[in-house]
This record gives structure tokens, sequence and C-alpha cells, in this order.
């Protein structure tokens, strides 16, 4: 593996264990036991690394919301869509628990994420259509593109929603199972739109893999 990879590596596990403001260029360097000069010489300052993650979680989101080729979409296809989905929140979820300051702290940064955001929103809404080409919702264009933007809100601000209304003395940290029961919250956006032939295997599919979390529903 190249020292860039190592680098990129050690500081999404920084970030993620200690929150990205905690951690600076030397501690990476220091993490890695390379000198500070070995680390600038591949990110100019830790901006510079920060948008290359970015990147990589970029590419591995586009990746997950393709539609297939030469099939319709399956019941199945969805639950795994959002399971990969909120994997990736999870493994850089340093970004999500506090985007709002990255983003303002870095004007590269925030004119690719809404490139980023008009590219998701593209992809999610032609996921949509597939599903109702598939026959599995019915749903307007007008429908599919409210679709499209309320499951982008719910998946990208479910850490914040958990960070505000979950962390007590009894809960500590957000964890993986945690972060996964927002995918509950996406199957109930798209319960009015099944369509009766696939409302009995939808809603199945999410008791059998994503059921509602117990402290949602004492919530």
């Amino acid at each position: 593996m190249s020292t860039k990879e190592r680098i990129l590596d050690a500081s999404l596990h920084l970030f993620n264990e200690q929150g990205e403001r905690k951690v600076t260029t030397n501690h990476i360097a220091a993490h890695l036991e390379i000198s500070p000069g070995n680390l600038y010489y591949h990110f100019k300052n830790k901006q510079a690394i920060i948008f290359a993650l970015f990147e990589r979680y970029e590419a591995r989101v586009l990746e997950i919301l393709q539609v297939p080729e030469g099939r319709p979409l399956q019941p199945l296809d969805k639950l795994n869509y959002l399971q990969a989905v909120f994997q990736g929140l999870w493994d850089f979820r340093f970004m999500h628990r506090d985007m709002e300051h990255l983003l303002l702290d870095n004007p590269q940064l925030h004119a690719r994420y809404r490139d980023f955001f008009r590219l998701c929103l593209k992809q999610v809404e032609a996921i949509f259509r597939g599903l109702a080409a598939a026959g599995i919702i019915a749903a307007s264009e007008d429908d599919i593109a409210g679709l499209a933007l309320n499951t982008w809100i719910v998946v990208t601000s479910w850490f914040s929603f958990l960070r505000c209304n979950l962390l007590n003395s009894e809960v500590e940290a957000i964890s993986p199972e945690l972060l996964q029961g927002g995918i509950y919250q996406v199957f109930a956006l798209e319960r009015p739109y099944l369509t009766e032939q696939y409302r009995g295997v939808m809603n199945e599919l999410q008791q059998r893999f994503m059921p509602r979390p117990a402290w949602l529903a004492s919530a």
C-alpha cells in the first residue's frame, strides 16, 4: 500500500474514532510513524485529506446507486441498496457527524458535495422509476421526485437525529445497529406507494431484516 493510501486510511480511522476537529496532521503522522514533512508531501493540509476521503465516499455511494441492466428491480434490491448506503454512512461517519462544519470550512468540498447531491438524487430517482416499472410501487414523476428527496434527507440527517435525540447516560455512542435503524424510516416513506401485489412482500422483508427499532417505538 502506498504512503498516500496509508495516510487516508489512518486519517479515516482517527477522524471516525476521535472526531475530525480533534485530529491534526501531526496526530496522523505520529499514528503512522512518519514525519510531518512526509505527510505534507502527499497532502498540503488536513482539508486536502478530507477532500480525498470525500472522493472515496462519493465513488462508493455512486457505485451503490446503480440500477442493474438487463433485469427488473426485485424487492430485495431495495434492502440491499439501503444496507450498503447505511454501511457507507458508518464507515465515513465523521463526515455525517459534522457535515455543516466540514462544508462551510472548505468551499471546494462544498461545491463538490452539491454536485454529489445532484448526482445521487438523479440515481435515487432512477431507482424509484425502476421500482415503479417492476410494479413494486405505483408513483407519478412528482411522487418519485418527492420520494427521492425525502429519502436523501432521512439518510443524510439520520446520524444527527440519533445524536440529538438518543445519546444520553444510557446510550453513549452511536452504533452500526442504531444507524441502520434509519432503513426502517426509508421503508416507511415508501409504504403508501406499494402496490397490492408487493405490499405483503415488502412489509415482510422489512419485518424480517429491519423491523421498527424498539427505541423508536417507545420514543
